[in-house]
């Protein structure tokens, strides 16, 4: 029986370690991992995934909270470089919005199609105005990363209340990590961030709120190019370039937009 037992023991164990050797060894390997489409790689130059993770001090043995992951240009990085678990805190498969739907439609089969890659991902649902949560357990993440998002909150006017939920999930002495399009300093203040654009201190403002302290800024996602100023605001800019061919070669030489990064801890 104890032969038995040790057998089952040792299986069991090899098969974990097998699973685990499934996953790449570093940042670098996933984001030159061949699971990525060509599209999604083009835009790391704007987007500077390892350093931006590094930044957050992301480590593969956590547990993540991913908010609002779009169609899952983050999570084809963070979930293969977890070994803990990623939570994806994404629209809602009813949405009432069928660019929602889709959206998510896409996260969920690109997941399944990498379940061996990707591991333990847990979808919440957070769906601005009317469902923010539970995106986790209160008290069990690592880190909270959000990308570009802060301002659709604002514009459902229920910022304040998705920040609090982030404070909640999180674990003490956990990190939330935001990055963000970063308004021009002199402009003016909009609550509603119509532009797309968001000032700095609107932000740091949030997470204070929510008992946020804040931690440090960086620059690695920075664009000196972008004015933050343009006719329909950040979607003016790639990838969006929503003036269609109209001075198309100007906003392309201008690239993705200007960003704020900053980390917040609890």
């Amino acid at each position: 029986m104890k032969n038995i037992l040790l057998a089952l023991f040792l299986l069991t164990f090899s098969i974990q370690c097998v699973q685990k050797k499934e996953k790449p060894s570093s940042l670098d390997a996933v984001v030159k991992g061949e699971h990525r489409s060509s599209e999604n790689r083009q835009r790391d130059t704007y987007r500077h995934p390892i350093e931006t993770l590094e930044f957050f001090e992301v480590e593969p043995e956590m547990t993540v909270v991913e908010v609002s992951p779009g169609k899952g240009w983050y999570t084809e990085i963070l979930a293969p470089y977890l070994q803990g678990k990623l939570y994806l805190a994404g629209f809602d498969d009813n949405s009432e919005r069928e660019y929602f739907r889709n959206a998510n439609r896409v996260l969920k089969e690109n997941v399944k199609k990498n379940q061996k890659l990707y591991g333990d991902v847990e979808f919440r649902v957070f769906e601005m105005p009317s469902k923010i949560g539970p995106i986790a357990p209160a008290n069990s993440v690592d880190r909270v990363l959000t990308f570009r998002n802060v301002h659709n909150w604002m514009k459902s006017g229920k910022a304040e209340e998705a920040f609090k939920e982030f404070y909640r999930v999180l674990k003490k002495g956990g990190m939330l990590g935001v990055v963000e399009h970063r308004a021009n300093a002199q402009s003016k203040k909009d609550p509603k961030a119509e532009s797309g654009y968001v000032h700095v201190d609107q932000v740091k403002k949030l997470a204070k709120q929510a008992g946020f302290k804040f931690v440090a800024s960086s620059e690695i996602n920075a664009n000196p190019k972008d004015s933050a100023k343009h006719p329909k605001g950040v979607w003016t800019l790639p990838p969006v370039l929503r003036l269609g061919d109209k001075n198309k070669e100007k906003y392309t030489e201008i690239g993705e937009s200007d960003r704020m990064t900053l980390k917040f801890i609890k």
